[in-house]
């Protein structure tokens, strides 16, 4: 018997790989949180990893056009926004030792040559590599306790930027081959000029599966309509699998219908049987689930939001995925509060060439994260338009930095004010640099650096702020995500205030602004967090829900 080159756990816990066919934005990441969350149902310990195959050490020097939103875990990684998704669908924290890139990777194992860790052995790609992500996985598996583990790896089968993440993923199955299962998520597409579903390119997908030495055990099918059972029965016999193996996944108007729809194809005891484990819960406990997907599809009445960011044009495009945890939070806290959410993405810089009517359709106006000038007078412009007019706004991170601008301008008469971020000369930057950031953009130390992860937030009494989160049971003190550099100027701090801005929500010792809103307004609300990183479909955050319930009177 050959020297086993990846170890395998004692307590053999089980593990499933998810992988992508034909092309990207399949819906791998839905489709690993919507198992994990049927999985649970079950009475399963859960936890997802997401192995992404880029150089990049982490998601946090990523365009967000270009990769969509990065999602920052309580631990403070800057993190691809499927590790957001597990977070919805598994109603838990996932943090950075469930993250891995094929950066990340190689660093470890050079700073380990380095330190002669290796003992002066030749480093080499294989084994060397997919060890270190074996090791990875152990270590996840080891902080979440879980029974079973989930993995999705990046990219599309056929790439080789991810070979060595199967190849890890293959030598796991050649030595424990009843506790490893593969699921493949594949797309069928039906050109309209022949209208019939072709399954040519799944096949193709498969067999570049196999040429790594990998055989799927499940095939997820996405397509426009459901497969029929002709189609099921071609992907059997050409791909190898059972065709009660073949999952139809359609397209869908909400992704939370995605484990409901699973369901129907009894895919989770279909996992349980191929991994030899127990059903422990024969009746699935997701009644909460299924009623928060009912309140989600409420047609009346329609509440109208309006997102004003940059981040979403993309050629002739627009696309959502670099706010996607707004946008489910807003999901969230629509079904909670049983309205219909329309939301519209408005391009800061076509609200600073069309004027304040662009916004007139909307009942309530959120400002996201951003970075940089480019759309900034758009936003303030946004702002001033709520503020004036008492339409809801909700400022997250760069939009509450806005909302103290414009604040500054035009109730304090600051007509210059600005943040350093936008123009550095200003005489009065009512925004500035965190003084720990100075030393770090002199150096140019980037990845990784700024404020991140979970830091608390002290509640003032009497505030909107506290209000919303006491009835959800919160205390005085919350935990809430951070990602910036630039924070709120104490030195204008009792100027704004003594003229009517309220600081809502600071750090313990009182030195770093959290939250600001404004008096006799229906919902002015800026945080400095991100409220919309801890939101979940059962447990919608309380400032969304408050803003949406203040959309919903107007």
């Amino acid at each position: 018997m050959p020297k086993k080159i990846i170890s395998i756990k004692a307590n053999n816990p089980k593990y499933i790989f998810v992988v992508g066919g034909v092309m990207s934005g399949v819906g791998k990441g839905v489709t690993t949180a919507s198992i994990g969350n049927i999985l649970q149902a079950r009475g399963y310990n859960v936890s997802a990893i997401k192995m992404d195959p880029y150089i990049n050490v982490d998601a946090g020097t990523m365009n967000p056009i270009e990769h969509g939103e990065v999602f920052v875990t309580e631990d403070g990684d800057e993190t691809d926004q499927d590790i957001g998704n597990y977070e919805r669908f598994l109603n838990k924290n996932i943090y950075r030792e469930n993250y891995m890139t094929t950066g990340r990777i190689y660093r470890t194992v050079i700073e380990k040559e380095r330190n002669l860790e290796y003992k002066g052995k030749c480093v080499q790609v294989v084994p060397h590599i997919p060890q270190e992500i074996r090791r990875r996985i152990d270590v996840a598996v080891e902080k979440t306790s879980a029974e079973i583990m989930i993995i999705e790896i990046g990219g599309t089968v056929g790439e080789y930027e991810n070979l060595l993440f199967l190849e890890a993923a293959r030598v796991m199955k050649l030595y424990s081959p009843k506790d490893v299962l593969f699921v493949m998520v594949s797309f069928l597409p039906i050109p309209s000029k022949l209208g019939e579903m072709k399954t040519k390119p799944t096949q193709h997908a498969v067999r570049n599966l196999q040429a790594a030495g990998i055989q799927p055990d499940f095939l997820v099918a996405r397509s426009e309509r459901p497969l029929d059972l002709a189609r099921k029965e071609k992907l059997s016999i050409n791909c190898n699998v059972s065709s009660e193996a073949v999952i139809s996944a359609p397209d869908i108007d909400s992704i939370y219908d995605i484990p409901l729809n699973f369901e129907k194809d009894n895919l989770s005891l279909r996992i349980l049987e191929k991994l030899n484990l127990p059903v422990r819960k024969k009746v699935l406990a997701n009644d909460d689930w299924k009623q928060m997907v009912k309140n989600s599809k409420i047609k009346d009445p329609v509440v109208k939001i309006g997102i004003v960011g940059k981040y979403f044009a993309s050629g002739d495009f627009s696309l959502g995925d670099s706010y996607i945890s707004v946008l489910e939070a807003i999901k969230h806290s629509a079904a909670a509060n049983k309205v219909k959410v329309e939301i519209t993405w408005l391009s800061a810089e076509e609200v600073e060439i069309k004027g304040v009517n662009y916004l007139k359709p909307y009942d309530g106006i959120i400002i996201p994260q951003g970075w940089g000038s480019r759309g900034s007078e758009g936003k303030i412009k946004a702002i001033k338009y709520c503020r004036e007019n008492k339409v809801p706004y909700f400022g997250l991170c760069y939009g509450m930095q806005m909302a103290v601008i414009e604040f500054a301008r035009n109730v304090a008469g600051l007509k210059d004010a600005n943040s350093a971020e936008v123009d550095n000369k200003t005489k009065n930057p009512v925004i500035h640099i965190m003084p720990e950031q100075v030393e770090l953009i002199k150096k140019k130390g980037y990845g990784g650096t700024i404020r991140l992860g979970g830091w608390p937030c002290a509640l003032k009494s009497g505030t909107r702020l506290e209000e919303a989160y006491k009835k959800m049971g919160a205390k005085k003190t919350v935990s809430e995500r951070h990602r910036h550099r630039y924070e709120f100027n104490n030195e204008y701090r009792k100027m704004f205030e003594d003229l009517g801005l309220v600081i809502s929500g600071t750090s313990p010792d009182n030195k770093i602004v959290e939250a600001v809103e404004i008096k006799d307004h229906p919902f002015f609300v800026g945080v400095q967090f991100h409220p919309e990183y801890i939101s979940r479909p059962l447990v919608p955050h309380p400032l969304f829900l408050e803003f949406i319930k203040s959309c919903k009177k107007k």
